[in-house]
């Protein structure tokens, strides 16, 4: 089957999983506008991947606003995570599990 992503506004830079996919080909749906982009490593459902190129510090955009920074350069069909993007909403982010979401700079006993 193939992989499907979805652009919310015609500005964002990133798109978001309908599903998990592994490298090729996804169609990028925008309302009518449909395109294609080579994804470049696998991406689990609901995760982003980069439209363009987006260099280090260049803003990532989503819903039409920036939500976040490239924290070193992201390649054009790369998954958009914790691991390449620094959060303008929570400034923990950069703590986070990568998979998990979970905190790891909080310790409970």
């Amino acid at each position: 089957m193939a992989a499907n992503c979805f652009r919310i506004d015609a500005r964002d830079n990133v798109a978001t999983m309908l599903g998990a996919a592994d490298l090729g080909v996804a169609t990028v749906r925008n309302g009518t506008d449909i395109n294609s982009i080579e994804l470049l490593e696998p991406i689990d459902l609901g995760h982003k991947v980069a439209l363009s190129d987006i260099a280090a510090g260049q803003e990532v955009i989503k819903f039409g606003v920036p939500i976040g920074r490239a924290s070193c350069r992201i390649p054009r069909g790369t998954w958009v995570h914790l691991h390449n993007c620094t959060s303008d909403f929570d400034t923990r982010s950069g703590t986070l599990d990568l998979h998990s979401g979970a905190t790891t700079d909080t310790k409970y006993e």
